[in-house]
């Protein structure tokens, strides 16, 4: 086992879980190895006490022969839910969409075990499925549905099962990506936008936002969307500049044990120079403004 500084972790699409019983940082992300082709290794974590020092790479998830999907591994996140921890992840497999799915495991380093198949509609190209728990403790799912599919990429909710193993009822569209006035357009006529890597999260104030990324004047960015109702329908709005806008994107905020606010996201946007990158977050009557940490 290794300890490395995040400089020194080739991660795409980094999320931090928060133990704050045993007092460490779990680190997970897309593998940088073969993000892009060939069969997926599966996922790994690294753990931390400070956010310096991250011992790793612990496997995480390593599929099972009769896995559903071969590569295409992306974007996990972990949550603690009903006493166990959940992967919420995406995948792949040729003849079938892309989907996310959820895997389930005892310990935040799992091993994480797969619960079946995606939740996403198997007719639709799907990734980076979130948790959300709306004002009555109900789970959702926030995915994506790709550009790839639908030229102007979409933002879905669905409500899950109270034991996350189904949905209840049809997915509901809360925004496309062309709506955000930052995101810029790419293709022969422009008409192709990108809707990846979502996250909500209430500020302080009580204002529900989301983060999310997509094409922008300088590249892959990070914006800010805003439910006006204060609940996951809406409707949302958008801030009209990124929160990142250079080159880095698919974000998600955590607080460290002290309670400072803690955005991720990685850095550069092109392989294999991706590294999860830090920065103190400050929320000033609803204005979101981030810090490097250094």
């Amino acid at each position: 086992m290794q300890i490395k500084r995040l400089s020194d972790i080739h991660l795409r699409d980094p999320f931090v879980l928060t133990d704050k019983n045993e007092k460490k940082y779990y680190l997970y992300g897309t593998l940088g190895v073969n993000v892009w082709e060939g069969p997926a290794i599966g996922f790994d974590v690294y753990v931390s006490s400070d956010l310096q020092e991250w011992t790793g790479p612990i496997p995480a998830f390593r599929p099972e022969p009769d896995f559903w999907a071969d590569h295409h591994f992306w974007a996990p996140e972990v949550y603690l839910w009903g006493g166990r921890y959940y992967m919420f992840a995406s995948f792949k497999v040729e003849g079938r969409c892309r989907g996310t799915g959820i895997l389930t495991a005892e310990s935040p380093e799992g091993p994480f075990h797969s619960m079946g198949l995606p939740l996403t509609p198997p007719d639709w190209e799907c990734l980076d499925g979130t948790l959300f728990v709306d004002e009555n403790g109900a789970p959702w799912m926030v995915f994506c549905r790709e550009w790839l599919q639908v030229e102007d990429g979409e933002m879905y909710a669905i409500r899950l099962q109270e034991d996350l193993t189904g949905t209840v009822g049809e997915p509901v569209l809360l925004f496309r990506a062309s709506e955000a006035p930052w995101t810029t357009g790419f293709g022969e006529s422009g008409e192709n936008y990108v809707t990846d890597g979502p996250f909500l999260y209430r500020l302080p104030s009580g204002e529900l936002i989301m983060l999310w990324s997509s094409h922008g004047d300088l590249g892959y960015a990070l914006g800010i969307a805003r439910s006006q109702s204060g609940q996951i329908a809406g409707p949302w709005t958008h801030d009209p500049l990124p929160l990142f806008a250079k080159d880095g994107g698919h974000g998600m905020l955590f607080q460290t044990f002290s309670g400072q606010s803690m955005l991720t996201i990685h850095a550069p946007n092109d392989a294999p120079n991706e590294r999860p990158v830090l920065f103190r977050a400050v929320e000033d009557g609803g204005r979101l403004t981030i810090e490097k940490r250094d």
